[in-house]
């Protein structure tokens, strides 16, 4: 069974309500009108029924919850939510208003934040930041974690390498500055979200142009540093570096120029030493390899808030709605 099926017989068994706060685009109905035929999730659209009307015109909305943020009995509820979560930066009742009727993105992450909705997915027409910055606002980070990141799961077909050809690439979305700490983090959260999603022990591979030691450069010191601060903070996984792509990978390899690493050879969790590697790395994997990349999924958030590519198709939102719906689990 592919990898989206299996994640939608999870988001099935266990339903959900997940909110798509884009009812400016048509492909946001395309995606709740399937959701909720395949029963993935409970959907709920956030709109003014004119928006809604228009917006959604020839859709049969049967089943998916709307909400008009203007009419909403728990509207007063969430701009005091919000008024109380960010006080000290000067936010006001009027201010709070004004910003949730602005961007139905922070009335969907108020709608988390007060047990209404489990998740939430939007990016189809939003830029990354605009996504992400309200879920950091009011939904913040778990605990002992500073900094969101994003991941792909790739599924290669006809591989004999990772987890059955699964694998997951971080970061691939988020951070355009990495430091040990923060490459560390992300190595923990990486592997939690590889076991969540597959099922299987992650074996974490910090990737470089370099294994162990053989070359020398600040970009080398870096990972190095990021893996030993990883496999301090996270001992629960299996991390190491640095590795090349190939010693991570192929069984030869890694017993050659690793032989004492307990990853090389075996990897099924690649996370890249910058965020060119990465998006540049899944892209020419889904291109090349004709793997299906799924994502990106964001981590590091304490409620689901995951992101959609501008450029997306419907059935993508769907599948990103299930895996939302599965980490909300």
């Amino acid at each position: 069974m592919a990898f989206i099926d299996v994640i939608k017989e999870k988001a099935k068994a266990d339903k959900k309500t997940i909110v798509l706060p884009e009812s400016m685009d048509a492909r946001t109905y395309e995606a709740a009108v399937k959701c909720v035929a395949e029963g993935l999730a409970n959907i709920v659209l956030i709109g003014t029924p004119e928006e809604i009307a228009k917006n959604g015109e020839g859709f049969d909305l049967t089943g998916i919850a709307v909400v008009d943020p203007y009419k909403d009995p728990n509207r007063q509820k969430y701009i005091d939510k919000f008024v109380e979560l960010r006080a000290k930066k000067g936010m006001t009742p009027e201010k709070a208003e004004a910003q949730m009727m602005d961007d139905y993105m922070y009335y969907a992450c108020l709608m988390c934040k007060c047990g209404d909705a489990d998740g939430v997915v939007s990016g189809a027409c939003h830029s990354t930041g605009n996504t992400i910055r309200p879920a950091l606002q009011l939904l913040k980070t778990k605990p002992g974690i500073k900094s969101v990141s994003g991941f792909f799961i790739i599924e290669v077909p006809d591989c004999e390498f990772g987890e059955d050809g699964k694998f997951l690439f971080a970061d691939c979305a988020v951070n355009p500055d990495f430091d040990a700490d923060k490459l560390a983090e992300i190595a923990g959260l990486s592997a939690e979200s590889f076991e969540k999603y597959i099922g299987a022990p992650a074996k974490v591979a910090m990737l470089s142009f370099s294994t162990k030691g053989s070359a020398k450069h600040d970009n080398v010191t870096m990972v190095q540093e990021a893996t030993a601060k990883a496999q301090e903070k996270f001992p629960q996984y299996m991390i190491d570096g640095e590795l090349q792509f190939d010693a991570a990978l192929v069984a030869n390899v890694g017993k050659l120029k690793a032989p004492e690493s307990p990853v090389a050879g075996e990897a099924n969790t690649l996370v890249f030493p910058s965020l060119e590697a990465g998006n540049i790395g899944y892209k020419i994997a889904q291109r090349l390899a004709k793997a299906n990349a799924y994502g990106p999924i964001l981590q590091g958030l304490s409620m689901p808030v995951n992101d959609l590519s501008r450029g997306c198709f419907a059935d993508d939102i769907v599948g990103v709605v299930a895996m939302t719906a599965v980490e909300a689990q």
